[in-house]
């Protein structure tokens, strides 16, 4: 059973900056050669949209609207992630979430919808006022 524990989040002013972390368990790392890991974002009303994943062997996409603001970092021995979010805006808020998924290709960025994810963490909130 594999869980995501995440840590972070809270409230901030524009301009300023957040960090997310999450700690995957129970994947059997030893066993499974390559996994994604990113996070997805849902602000009131809205869809479900993502932030950005990598893969264990560093390969990561973000969403146009975080790109130069956002920095997504894996630590393979811990198996954490980590999202550095900086210069936050109120577009950002929302809840975020830690998801992960076996992933087979190497040479495959990680899926960039949801629904390409097995696993999730149970969110955190975001709030960037003006």
């Amino acid at each position: 059973q594999v869980q995501l524990a995440e840590s972070g989040g809270g409230s901030v002013q524009a301009g300023g900056s957040l960090r997310l972390s999450c700690e995957a368990s129970g994947y059997g790392f030893s066993t499974v050669n390559n996994y994604c890991m990113g996070y997805f974002r849902q602000a009131p009303g809205k869809r479900r949209e993502g932030v950005g994943a990598t893969s264990r062997v560093g390969l990561t996409w973000y969403a146009d609207s975080v790109k130069g603001r956002f920095t997504i970092s894996h630590d393979n021995a811990k198996n954490t992630l980590s999202l550095e979010m900086n210069n936050l805006n109120p577009e950002d808020t929302g809840m975020y979430y830690c998801a992960s998924t076996r992933w087979i290709d190497f040479g495959e960025t990680c899926p960039e919808t949801d629904d390409g994810y097995m696993f999730w963490g149970q969110g955190t909130q975001v709030t960037v006022s003006a």
